[in-house]
């Protein structure tokens, strides 16, 4: 089993366990920075973004509506697909004027 999210989250919401996938241990440390979701090789895991709040999911809707995953596809980050980096328009915010730029 791939242990990534457990590697990759900054804030330790995971436990690794042996022979199994990783379990969410500690949901109310998630900062909501969809990390684990961009590097789940497997696309399985949702980050839901109000997670700052208790929301209900039902992991087979999730899938009937392939959402699991989603962030990463967003991303374009996984074996076939477009990489979307060059949709990213934050580079523009440096273009613009500064109030305290005289």
């Amino acid at each position: 089993m791939s242990n990534i999210c457990v590697q990759v989250c900054p804030t330790n919401v995971f436990d690794a366990v042996p022979n199994q996938p990783p379990t969410i241990a500690r949901k109310e440390d998630c900062q909501t920075c969809f990390i684990c979701e961009a590097y789940c090789p497997a696309d399985a895991l949702y980050v839901a973004p109000e997670s700052h709040t208790t929301v209900v999911v039902d992991e087979d809707e999730l899938i009937d509506r392939n959402i699991m995953g989603e962030y990463r596809r967003t991303l374009g980050w996984g074996h076939g697909r477009k990489n979307n980096s060059e949709l990213d328009t934050a580079h523009k915010l440096h273009q613009l004027p500064r109030p305290y730029e005289t």
